[in-house]
């Protein structure tokens, strides 16, 4: 059910549903509706249409005689997102060089330290909360609006994969140890550095999902 917040209630539906289609509660082909909907999370209708209307704007779902119609993140979407992170994510190494705030550094060596910590427990589920926050941000430090809302958005949609690719712990201690390097080199405001370890990180961390997606349909 959900809980109510300061922030709208469409917007606490939208992401409630969003993390359910990305962890696959609701599978592909699978048939969602209002009324269903409005029963197990216990809001009106009038929210949950919002929330259904976004997503079937992302492409997640799609409408259907029977109701909203799954179609969740296919293998391409994946390959695609992850080629959008190739060509973006290394941009906004100049903004992050000129604008990085001491609070935002505070803030990512906080959860570099609480990474580690939950990576040596093998504690894949936070540690990829803590990613998530990690590059959150980094996006939202970069000084670009337009790359920082890009970014966000492909990295939350890459969710159920970037959790699978956890699992795995050996990436989980390489990953915890790209952020650290990052974060040490974040400190030098060295834009040419930045930009090189951000491109070592995404292109560890994609060859690592790459491999786990590729038995997919």
């Amino acid at each position: 059910m959900i809980e109510y917040k300061t922030v709208s209630l469409a917007n606490q539906v939208y992401e409630a549903l969003l993390n359910d289609i990305l962890h696959g509660k609701y599978k592909k082909g699978e048939y969602i509706t209002e009324g269903s909907l409005s029963k197990e999370l216990g809001v009106s209708r009038t929210p949950i249409r919002e929330a259904l209307l976004r997503l079937s704007q992302e492409r997640l779902i799609k409408d259907s005689p029977n109701g909203s119609e799954v179609i969740g993140i296919s293998k391409k979407d994946v390959e695609d997102m992850l080629n959008v992170k190739r060509l973006l994510e290394p941009e906004i190494a100049g903004g992050l060089a000129n604008n990085l705030s001491e609070d935002g550094l505070k803030k990512l060596g906080e959860i570099v330290d609480q990474q580690e910590f939950f990576s040596l427990k093998n504690d894949y589920e936070k540690v990829m909360i803590l990613d998530t926050q990690f590059h959150t941000i980094l996006y939202g430090e970069s000084g670009s609006n337009v790359y920082s809302q890009i970014l966000e958005q492909t990295h939350k949609k890459l969710l159920k994969v970037r959790l699978a690719s956890l699992r795995d712990k050996k990436r989980i201690n390489q990953s915890t140890h790209e952020h650290r390097e990052l974060f040490d080199i974040l400190k030098s405001h060295d834009e040419d550095a930045i930009r090189k370890q951000l491109k070592k990180h995404l292109e560890n961390s994609r060859e690592n999902i790459l491999k786990g997606i590729s038995k997919w349909d």
